[in-house]
């Protein structure tokens, strides 16, 4: 890759670009599930102390090593310390296994988009009265012999399309249109949610603080269930901000001297956890009001991952009669954004670091990682339905992936990560940069302790319990 390196246009294009990664499908489902799972409103307490604390911590640090080294992920961590490259390079293999995986699933919301739409114009309604057909449709999807990948295809050429045209031209001029219309979107579905009759009840069960998720069944508060609920939300945290998969460091690498890197992430933390919030307030008074008609329980209707979004939101759709197509295809819009800026984002993680280490023009990197993403895509596309036999411990394709980059490797980058900045380099290397051009950094003691203390420590829990649940050890179901 010859010339300068790319930049933002200013401190906005950048915010507006790390936000749109943060604002992904974790928000839009996991954050509402686990919302719902943890007590509401303390839920939403212990997120927001975690996000002003630890991600501001993690954010920090990876923002600060890309503008330092204007280098992406693979390539910055070597350029520091060499014999700590190790960390670079599975740093950059995060994004390399998540983004085929979650094309397959943006694939699934352009299918259900389709659906809404036709749905909305013609009528034709493919989930039958009351959407009562709605886990067959998406069984039939995913096990389809090649609707997955066509469809995931589809979502990565588009992917593809923005990534090529450039930093400013690609990236930061697909943010200022999705972005504005994606929080118009979500703010105007939670409006309309919030005046339906009925989601009162719903309203006040996310927002009231339930401490039964801290108590036993004899009310008795237990250390270990409020232990269980702060992983749940690190790890929701963790997730949404797009820490430890290379975006920020590639994001940062990006990024102007003069912009100042304590501000950016406090106003890119206010973005990320206002969508997520207004998510929950789209998402759970309604599957409440779903829950009560019908009889099922709550915990059970708001079901984790895509069983909630298209299996169990249909459902919910269907109850609002003919305009519950249009309030669908609303949402799937939404969805469709929100997946779209964060696979942008994972994509350029790829795409710079392959720019990065070969010298390659981005044409060139752009279409070799969109062959290497086709490729990697067709085992999460075909997972449900040709090679469904085939499983890795146990699990199919996507849920495989999904687990190993999440639960496992972005953890473990994460605390290697504090590691090198926290007890190797020293927090004055980050320190300095926060405070390049005069900058102001003015919770530098604060950010040591955390850097060097009390983020490995929250990490490591969580990275304990991750592989202790899937394992079957005696590990906390988060």
């Amino acid at each position: 890759m010859s010339g300068k390196r790319a930049s933002w246009s200013g401190s906005l294009a950048f915010v507006l670009a790390a936000a749109a990664s943060a604002i992904g499908l974790g928000n839009l489902w996991r954050f509402p599930y686990l919302a719902a799972q943890y007590g509401g409103g303390m839920f939403i307490a212990i997120y927001l102390a975690l996000v002003v604390t630890l991600g501001f911590t993690l954010m920090v640090t990876e923002i600060a090593v890309g503008r330092k080294t204007q280098q992406s992920p693979l390539t910055a961590y070597a350029l520091i310390q060499r014999r700590w490259g190790f960390v670079g390079l599975l740093g950059t293999l995060i994004p390399l296994f998540i983004t085929p995986y979650y094309c397959v699933i943006g694939g699934w919301v352009l299918y259900y988009l389709k659906a809404y739409a036709c749905m909305a114009f013609t009528g034709v309604n493919i989930m039958g009265e009351a959407a009562a057909n709605s886990g067959e449709v998406f069984g039939a999807l995913i096990s389809a012999p090649f609707a997955p990948f066509g469809y995931g295809m589809l979502f990565i050429l588009a992917c593809a399309a923005v990534i090529v045209l450039g930093v400013k031209n690609g990236i930061e001029k697909s943010n200022l249109v999705m972005m504005p219309i994606l929080f118009l979107m979500a703010l105007g579905l939670a409006v309309y949610v919030v005046t339906i009759p009925g989601t009162f009840d719903g309203i006040k069960y996310y927002l009231i603080p339930n401490l039964d998720c801290v108590s036993t069944p004899d009310g008795r508060f237990s250390l270990a269930l409020l232990a269980k609920t702060v992983l749940g939300a690190t790890g929701q945290m963790f997730y949404s901000l797009s820490l430890a998969m290379g975006i920020m460091i590639t994001y940062g690498s990006y990024m102007k001297k003069t912009d100042s890197i304590e501000r950016c992430v406090r106003r890119i933390e206010v973005f990320d956890t206002l969508i997520a919030f207004i998510a929950g307030l789209m998402i759970i008074p309604v599957v409440y009001l779903f829950a009560v008609k019908t009889g099922t329980p709550v915990k059970e209707a708001m079901n984790a991952g895509p069983g909630l979004m298209f299996v169990t939101l249909p459902k919910v759709f269907a109850m609002f009669g003919a305009a519950g197509a249009w309030i669908g295809l609303a949402f799937f819009l939404l969805v469709l954004f929100a997946a779209a800026t964060s696979a942008i984002s994972l994509y350029e993680a790829c795409v710079s670091s392959l720019c990065d280490f070969l010298k390659l023009e981005r044409k060139t990197a752009t279409t070799f990682m969109a062959t290497l993403i086709m490729f990697l895509s067709s085992f999460s596309a075909l997972g449900y339905g040709a090679w469904g036999h085939i499983k890795l411990f146990g699990m199919q394709f996507l849920d495989f992936f999904d687990f190993f980059t999440n639960s496992v490797m972005m953890p473990i980058v994460a605390i290697a990560t504090c590691v090198f900045i926290g007890w190797f380099t020293g927090p004055r290397l980050v320190i300095e940069e926060c405070e390049a051009e005069g900058a102001k950094f003015r919770v530098k003691r604060f950010y040591s302790f955390m850097v060097k203390y009390l983020a490995p420590l929250l990490l490591t829990a969580l990275l304990v319990s991750e592989v202790c649940r899937a394992l079957g050890i005696k590990g906390w179901s988060i």
